[in-house]
């Protein structure tokens, strides 16, 4: 599976992320990229967060008022399916980057902001209890850690690594 990086995203903490240039993976994350709730984002398992342009362009068209960055991601993906996404697997960036796919992102209040309802419609019980027949699979998206550190940028390859 390949597919594309269409933005980069950080912020000094909480939503939205901006875009930037390019960035520099590091074992902990985006350079310059911070988190308002360290005690649930971040850390080495939870360096980035992956959501899909698909995924985005999806709840938007329900009415929310989403772009890329909207709901926290550092990256947004273009091209792979959310429906493809796994714990486990590992993804290359660029020429030198790869990350690890971690776990799922369970969604929390901040995202209220984009309105009443957004919560329900990224995250049910199905897809919390790791099924992906749940609709609302990879809405959310997906933390990854970054197993090799490198320059990446948007424009990017992303493609599974067998």
């Amino acid at each position: 599976m390949t597919g594309t990086i269409l933005q980069i995203s950080v912020s000094k903490g909480g939503v939205p992320k901006n875009a930037i240039p390019a960035g520099t993976l590091t074992l902990t994350g985006l350079e310059g990229d911070h988190q308002a709730h360290t005690d649930i984002h971040g850390g080495p398992k939870q360096a980035v967060l992956l959501i899909t342009a698909e995924g985005i362009a999806e709840l938007a068209a329900l009415g929310f008022p989403l772009t890329h960055g909207s709901l926290g991601e550092n990256l947004t993906t273009s091209g792979i399916p959310r429906r493809e996404w796994r714990t486990g697997q590992h993804w290359s960036i660029g020429p030198e980057a790869v990350i690890e796919i971690t776990k799922r992102r369970a969604p929390c209040q901040v995202l209220n902001i984009y309105g009443p309802g957004l919560q329900a419609a990224i995250y049910d019980s199905v897809a919390a209890a790791g099924d992906p027949s749940s609709p609302q699979w990879g809405l959310s998206g997906f933390y990854a850690a970054v197993v090799r550190p490198g320059i990446i940028q948007p424009g990017d390859e992303i493609i599974l690594v067998p």
